[in-house]
C-alpha cells in the first residue's frame, strides 16, 4: 500500500461522502472481504450500501497517502444477529494477522478498542448519568457531574532476561497455564499504581521465576488490543535466585539456547520480537 502515515482526529471531515476505510466489528470480529489468502478492510463512499444498522460509529483519522491523499477511516460496530453482507465475513484480529496490510491492520488494533471503550462508557462510573462526547479531544463528559473519562489503556511491562553461562547465552522463557500446549513466551505483566516500568519489570521476574534481573534496558513497545494494553519490551541481565514459579500463573520455566528454543508465540507480537532479537545475537552484540 502507498500509505505513509496515519493521522489521529476527533472531528471527521465535511465531506463525509469521501471513500473511507470502515472497521466494522460485530463483538470481537472484524467484518472484511476476503481475497485468496489476503483480506481486505472496506474501502466505500457509502457505508449504507452494506446495508448493515450501524450500533455506533467512531471517526478515527485518515491515512496520509504518498501522493498526499487523505483517506478517511471509521471504527463501526454492529449488533451481535446482524447478518454479514455477501461477500465478507467477521474474523478475530488474531486469525487476520497476516491477512490484512500492516497499516490496517494496526488501525483495526486501534478501531476496535475504541469502539469498546465507547460502548462501556455511555454512562457515568461516578454517578450513572449518561455521558456525551467532548468534541474535542477523544473524551467523554458526564453533564451531571463533570466527570470525564478517556480512553483505557493498560500498562505492561514484557522482558527477555538473559543469562550468560559458559555455553553461551540462554533466555529465559516460560510456559503461562492458559498457553497452547508446548508455547513458551518471555515473562510479562501489568504496571501497578506508583510503580516505575523499571520496578515493574523486577516485580514482574521476581513474581512469576523467583528470580533477580539488572541492567533494565528498553528495547520498543507495541500497542496490544487483546483488550487494551500497551506492552513496554524491555531486555535484562540475570542477577541471581533459583527458579520459584508462581503456581498460579506459571506452568514452567526454563534457560533456552538460541539453537534449541521451543514453541514460540506468533510473529505479531513484541514477545516474538525480543524472542528474535536474541536468537539471532542481539544478546551479544
Amino acid at each position: 500500500m502507498k500509505h505513509t502515515q496515519f493521522v489521529s482526529c476527533v472531528a471527521g471531515p465535511a465531506d463525509d461522502h469521501a471513500p473511507a476505510y470502515w472497521f466494522i466489528f460485530q463483538g470481537d470480529k472484524l467484518l472484511v472481504q476476503p481475497a485468496g489468502h489476503r483480506a481486505r478492510v472496506p474501502l466505500l463512499a457509502d457505508i449504507g450500501q452494506l446495508g448493515l444498522a450501524l450500533t455506533r460509529r467512531i471517526y478515527l483519522g485518515y491515512l496520509r497517502e504518498a501522493d498526499a491523499g487523505q483517506t478517511p477511516c471509521y471504527a463501526a460496530e454492529v449488533a451481535g444477529d446482524a447478518a454479514v453482507p455477501a461477500g465478507m465475513a467477521a474474523d478475530g484480529l488474531r486469525q487476520l494477522y497476516g491477512q490484512l496490510d500492516e497499516t490496517l491492520f494496526s488501525l483495526a488494533g486501534r478501531a476496535i478498542q475504541l469502539v469498546a471503550w465507547d460502548r462501556t462508557h455511555q454512562f457515568c462510573g461516578q454517578c450513572g448519568g449518561p455521558t456525551e462526547a467532548i468534541a474535542a479531544e477523544r473524551a467523554k463528559l458526564c453533564p451531571r457531574c463533570g466527570l470525564s473519562s478517556y480512553p483505557r489503556l493498560s500498562p505492561a511491562t514484557i522482558i527477555a532476561v538473559v543469562r550468560s553461562t559458559a555455553d553461551g547465552p540462554r533466555l529465559l522463557l516460560a510456559r503461562n497455564h492458559r498457553f497452547p500446549a508446548g508455547r513458551y513466551s518471555v515473562i510479562a505483566g501489568f504496571v501497578e499504581p506508583g510503580e516505575t516500568l523499571e520496578e515493574c519489570a523486577s516485580r514482574e521476574a521476581a513474581e512469576e521465576v523467583g528470580i533477580q534481573i539488572k541492567n533494565v534496558r528498553y528495547f520498543g513497545s507495541q500497542p496490544w488490543p487483546f483488550p487494551n494494553s500497551l506492552m513496554i519490551g524491555f531486555t535484562a541481565e540475570y542477577a541471581g535466585g533459583e527458579f520459584a514459579l508462581e503456581a498460579s500463573e506459571i506452568a514452567d520455566a526454563g534457560w533456552f539456547a538460541a539453537d534449541a528454543l521451543p514453541g514460540l508465540p506468533p510473529k505479531m507480537s513484541i514477545a516474538r520480537r525480543l524472542i528474535d532479537w536474541f536468537a539471532e545475537g542481539g544478546a551479544a552484540a
